[in-house]
């Protein structure tokens, strides 16, 4: 166990999980009102430990990139929605 500060210049995980399945039509993206939600009462993102915990637990590195990568991707299609969204909406400005 190392209780000092650890370098190195490439840390390298395998055989760990990606979140790509948050681009299958199948996954249910939180609607942002829950989300929301669960930040006002939890203080932290869904999925993601609080810090709190982390400080308690520690963090398996190898999950946290993955769950991190997950709330990008949900950002980006969240994004998308809302573009989606403004073209409607200024489609129907124009008529």
């Amino acid at each position: 166990m190392i209780y000092n500060k650890l370098e190195a210049k490439e840390i390298k995980v395998t055989e760990t999980p990606t979140a790509d399945f948050v681009f299958e039509e199948s996954y249910e993206l939180p609607p942002l009102i829950e989300v929301e939600e669960y930040i006002k009462e939890k203080k932290h993102l869904p999925e993601i430990t609080s810090a709190q915990e982390m400080k308690k637990n520690g963090v398996n590195i190898g999950d946290f990139q993955i769950k991190l990568l997950q709330k990008i991707e949900e950002l980006t299609l969240y994004i998308i929605q809302q573009k989606k969204e403004i073209n409607k909406m200024k489609q129907d400005i124009k008529l």
